[in-house]
C-alpha cells in the first residue's frame, strides 16, 4: 500500500469553504481582514514579549509562545483558503497536502498543550501565590513549552504517515478548504480501521491531556475564588478566567465534535463550519482575550509607542 503512493502520486481538488465554483469576493475580504488582525494582534504580542523587560513573567512567557503557533497556525490555512474563495477548485500536490496536514495537526496540538500550561499557571497563581515563584521556575517553564512542541510534532508525524500511507483515487476532490484528516480519511479508498484505532486511541489521549489539565486548574481557581472574602477580587478573578474559559471552550469543543466520531458520520459543511472557529476565529481571539483586561500589556504598548515617537519628537 505504502509501496503504491511512492510510485503513484494523486492530486487532490480543494473546493473551498463553500460548495459551487463561483467566486465569493465578500467573504474573501472578510478572512483576509480576520487573518490580518490575527497575525497584527499575535505578532505585535510576540515582539512585545520579546522586547518588553517588564513582560518577563511565566505567564507572558506561555503567552509570546502561543501568539507565534496562533499566527503559524492561520497561516498554515488561511491563505489556501482565500486562494479557494476567489478560485474554486485548487489543485493540491500529494506532497503539498499531507505537508500543510502535518503542520496544521502539529501546530494545533501545540496550541492545546499552551493552553493547559497557561491555565495551570494561572491556577498556580490564584491558588498558591506565595509560592508561585518557586513552582513556576524558568526551568520548569521551558518544559512545559518543550513537552508541548515535541508531543505535537510526534503526534502529527504518527497521524500523517498512517493517512499518507492509504490509496486515494487519481483526482480527488476535498470539500474543505484545507487538508483535515477527516477529509483526506473519507476519501481513501483502501482500509482505514488502523488509522481511525489510532485517532480514537492515542490521538484522544493526546487530545483530551490537555482538555483534562485545564478542567482541573479552572476548578481549583473556582474553588479559590469562591472562597476569596473580598468582593473585587472575587469579581477581577472571575471577569478574566471567564473569558479565558470561552476561548479554551470553543478550541476543544470544537476540536472534538470534528475529529473524534467515526468517518461513516463525517459531514462536509460542519466540519468547514467547525474548523473555522478552532482554526481561524479561536487563533485571532486568543491575543486580544489574554491581553486586553492587562495593565502590563496595555503599559508596554504605551511605553513601545513613545519608544518609537520619541526620535521623530526630536
Amino acid at each position: 500500500m505504502a509501496v503504491t503512493n511512492f510510485t503513484y502520486r494523486p492530486q487532490f481538488q480543494l473546493l473551498g469553504l463553500m460548495d459551487g465554483t463561483d467566486p465569493h469576493p465578500l467573504l474573501f475580504l472578510l478572512f483576509l481582514s480576520i487573518y490580518l488582525l490575527n497575525a497584527l494582534g499575535n505578532l505585535s504580542m510576540v515582539v512585545l514579549v520579546r522586547s518588553d523587560g517588564a513582560l518577563c513573567s511565566p505567564m507572558y512567557y506561555f503567552l509570546g509562545h502561543l501568539s507565534l503557533v496562533d499566527v503559524c497556525f492561520t497561516t498554515v490555512t488561511v491563505p489556501r483558503l482565500l486562494a479557494t474563495l476567489l478560485h474554486p477548485g485548487q489543485a493540491v500536490s500529494f506532497q503539498a497536502c499531507f505537508a500543510q496536514m502535518y503542520f496544521f495537526v502539529a501546530l494545533g496540538i501545540t496550541e492545546s498543550y499552551l493552553l493547559a500550561a497557561m491555565s495551570y499557571d494561572r491556577a498556580v497563581a490564584v491558588c498558591r501565590p506565595l509560592h508561585y515563584g518557586v513552582v513556576m521556575t524558568p526551568w520548569r517553564c521551558f518544559v512545559l513549552v518543550a513537552a508541548s512542541w515535541a508531543v505535537a510534532h510526534l503526534h502529527s508525524l504518527l497521524h500523517t504517515l498512517l493517512i499518507s500511507a492509504l490509496s486515494y483515487p487519481s483526482s480527488a476532490p476535498v470539500r474543505h478548504f484545507f487538508c483535515d484528516m477527516t477529509v483526506m480519511l473519507s476519501l481513501a479508498t483502501s482500509d482505514t480501521s488502523v488509522a481511525e484505532t489510532a485517532i480514537f486511541s492515542e490521538g484522544l489521549a493526546v487530545v483530551l491531556t490537555p482538555l483534562l489539565l485545564v478542567s482541573l486548574s479552572y476548578t481549583r481557581i473556582l474553588v479559590a475564588v469562591l472562597g476569596m472574602r473580598t468582593t473585587g477580587g472575587r469579581h477581577r478573578v472571575f471577569s478574566t478566567c471567564g473569558a479565558h474559559l470561552v476561548v479554551v471552550s470553543l478550541f476543544f469543543g470544537s476540536v472534538l465534535s470534528v475529529y473524534f466520531r467515526p468517518s461513516s458520520a463525517y459531514s462536509a459543511h460542519y466540519d468547514r463550519m467547525a474548523s473555522v472557529v478552532y482554526a481561524v476565529v479561536t487563533p485571532t481571539l486568543n491575543p486580544f482575550i489574554y491581553s486586553l483586561r492587562n495593565k502590563e500589556v496595555k503599559g508596554a504598548l504605551k511605553r513601545s509607542f513613545r519608544w518609537r515617537a520619541a526620535p521623530q519628537d526630536e
